[in-house]
């Protein structure tokens, strides 16, 4: 299992920020729905795949595959509470 990415979303940006700024990014909540999470985003060879087998082992969808150009393909998924995210480049 190789980590690519890993997202921290929190509502106290400025003390995680001081604890995380010179090894992770941080970011707020992208709306007011988003609680605070940390998200490893897996390395996949093939990202429709592993969502598939995400969701067919009980995993839910959270956000489908999506591209973001220039860096590659992201989708995230929540399984026993726990979001998951896959990343394929």
């Amino acid at each position: 299992m190789q980590i690519h990415y890993l997202e921290i979303v929190t509502k106290d940006v400025d003390a995680v920020c001081a604890t995380y700024e010179q090894m992770h990014g941080v970011r707020a909540p992208m709306h007011d729905a988003e609680e605070p999470v940390v998200r490893p985003y897996l390395l996949v060879d093939d990202i429709e795949a592993a969502a598939k087998a995400a969701v067919g082992a009980g995993g839910e969808i959270a956000h489908p595959p999506m591209e973001i150009p220039g860096h590659g393909t992201f989708a995230i998924y929540i399984q026993g509470g726990i979001h998951h995210g896959l990343w394929q480049v």
